[in-house]
């Protein structure tokens, strides 16, 4: 996954970061170490986190909306993810985003069981994208970003909440995390629940690619009517 992947723009990682993560890193060298060597090394730690749970519960509202259960997504992703073993920020963000729609697709299943069942005979939908690639629609990822960080977030948010519960799982995982296609396909078959084992990448490509769609038509219309 890379940054360019995810259509939502991300909230700058906190000056320092890199450097926070050395220091960690260094600690983990087996020796001894005394209370004021470990205090000075986590310095910027609380920064760190705070950006990253920042990010976690905006999609975690948008996967199993606004409240509580966004809440304890956050905290099991938090809980889960294991600092100290990511390389540098951008690591620890892709790993507790991963922690983060993993826990969120299990409690979606559990809400409903069989609600991410894997579809079965799929058929193409003919639509106005042809690939799971939103500049076929016409818009430009720049453009889309600056649409997503301005006036019209609330009604996209909307938007999301309105779709039914496996596209909007995708698009949250494909577009706002920016998980790869064989990447989702595997957590919603080892997460979704009843019915989720036979998720594969065909599977996946096309519902994004109705949602993308969607997702294009919403946009050109909002801007239409300006």
């Amino acid at each position: 996954m890379d940054a360019k992947d995810s259509l939502i723009p991300q909230t700058p990682i906190p000056a320092g970061a890199d450097e926070f993560s050395k220091r960690v890193h260094g600690l983990l060298d087996g020796r001894p170490k005394d209370e004021a060597t470990v205090s000075k090394a986590l310095e910027g730690m609380d920064a760190m986190l705070d950006v990253i749970a920042a990010g976690l519960y905006s999609m975690a509202s948008m996967l199993v909306g606004e409240g509580e259960d966004s809440i304890r997504l956050v905290e099991t992703a938090v809980e889960r993810t294991d600092l100290s073993v990511c390389s540098d920020p951008t690591e620890a963000r892709r790993s507790s985003r991963k922690e983060l729609c993993s826990a969120g697709i299990e409690m979606i299943a559990a809400r409903e069981p069989g609600i991410l069942a894997a579809p079965e005979h799929l058929v193409h939908a003919s639509t106005c994208i042809e690939d799971d690639d939103l500049e076929s629609a016409g818009i430009s990822r720049a453009e889309l970003q600056s649409m997503l960080a301005g006036p019209n977030r609330t009604s996209i948010k909307n938007w999301i909440e309105s779709l039914p519960t496996e596209m909007r799982v995708i698009f949250v995982l494909r577009a706002v995390a920016g998980f790869p296609t064989e990447d989702t396909a595997s957590m919603l078959a080892a997460h979704g629940g009843q019915g989720a084992e036979g998720w594969n990448g065909d599977a996946v490509r096309e519902i994004f690619r109705q949602g993308l769609c969607s997702l294009a038509s919403q946009l050109i219309h909002a801007t239409s009517v300006k």
